[in-house]
């Protein structure tokens, strides 16, 4: 039985992990050349960015590796935990990979990126429509009798979810520590919605995952000594839905998630406002780089959506109650 005792010490052991690595991995990712290549359409102040070693996701993931297989909690859900992780994880790997060798700020074609990133998302949907004691059910926040039964419509609408889940934390990845933190905040709730619920290995597994962007943020948050790259962001990402579907609470990410939807909102509503009308909704887009815009410090745009996210999370809480 997993108590408050082994999060605690789960989350130490990964956060001190991803200390150990940072020192390790970061001389390495730049022995090799594998720096960050800045948008050439983003804010003028992150040219300094530039050259920055990237993919320093590889050090949370090996973190939350090493954590998660030592545990003795390796189950079906733990290995599905991890399968998603991963699975997207190298998407993301294979993207930075490809802007590194090519030195450009894009790496696989969008198409590329969303045909594999389906196909893992709609693996994770079967899964969960065939083991789950809900079934093709999801639960409601805020509603006594919150089940939702989506029938046919269950397969479709969790692949949907996932991915545009994992995209969404890819676009929130765009501040020195926005992402890690962010994301560790919206992890240390489902891990103790997971351990309230006696879910022992959702629990250790988003425990492991907090330790190591806490430990991570060590690391990137400002100024950035590495950047996690899409390797770290696709795998938070994939983690992070991964882990409310088999909560059976995927309607709940834009309530806790809600600064991955907003910088995902903002995108589509930018894009769709210019296409229709050629002008702009906001200075820049995603969402943090209209703040920038405005002239918000970065370390400022951060804490006020870690701030928010805090909130959202609270408000999280409310609504299972």
């Amino acid at each position: 039985m997993v108590d408050y005792i082994d999060i605690i010490r789960i989350i130490i052991i990964s956060f001190i992990i991803t200390i150990i690595l940072g020192p390790i991995t970061i001389p390495l990712l730049k022995r090799l050349n594998i720096g960050q290549n800045v948008r050439d359409d983003g804010p003028k102040t992150h040219l300094s960015k530039s050259g920055t070693p990237t993919m320093g996701g590889i050090i949370m993931i090996i973190a939350l590796l090493i954590t998660t297989l030592t545990s003795g909690l390796l189950n079906r859900d733990m290995y599905v935990l991890l399968f998603s992780t991963l699975g997207f994880g190298l998407i993301g790997f294979i993207d930075d990979y490809l802007k590194v060798v090519n030195k450009r700020s894009l790496g696989l074609k969008p198409y590329q990126k969303l045909i594999g990133q389906i196909i893992l998302a709609t693996l994770l949907a079967i899964y969960q429509s065939n083991t789950s004691v809900l079934g093709t059910k999801v639960i409601m926040p805020f509603i006594s009798d919150r089940y939702l039964d989506l029938g046919y419509l269950y397969i479709p609408f969790i692949a949907f979810v996932v991915v545009g889940t994992v995209n969404s934390v890819n676009l929130t990845d765009g501040l020195d520590g926005l992402a890690s933190g962010v994301t560790l905040i919206v992890l240390s709730f489902f891990g103790l919605v997971a351990l309230n619920w006696g879910m022992g290995s959702i629990s250790i597994f988003s425990a492991s995952l907090t330790g190591a962007c806490l430990g991570f943020l060590i690391h990137n948050a400002y100024p950035a000594k590495v950047f996690m790259g899409d390797t770290g962001s696709m795998a938070l990402g994939g983690a992070v839905s991964a882990i409310a579907i088999l909560l059976n609470l995927p309607l709940i990410i834009p309530i806790v998630g809600g600064i991955y939807f907003a910088e995902a909102l903002s995108v589509i509503i930018q894009v769709t406002s210019y296409k229709l009308t050629r002008k702009r909704v906001f200075l820049m887009s995603p969402l943090h780089h209209h703040f920038e815009q405005k002239g918000w410090p970065e370390t400022k745009v951060v804490i006020v959506f870690w701030s928010i996210t805090v909130i959202l999370c609270l408000i999280g809480v409310v609504s299972l109650s």
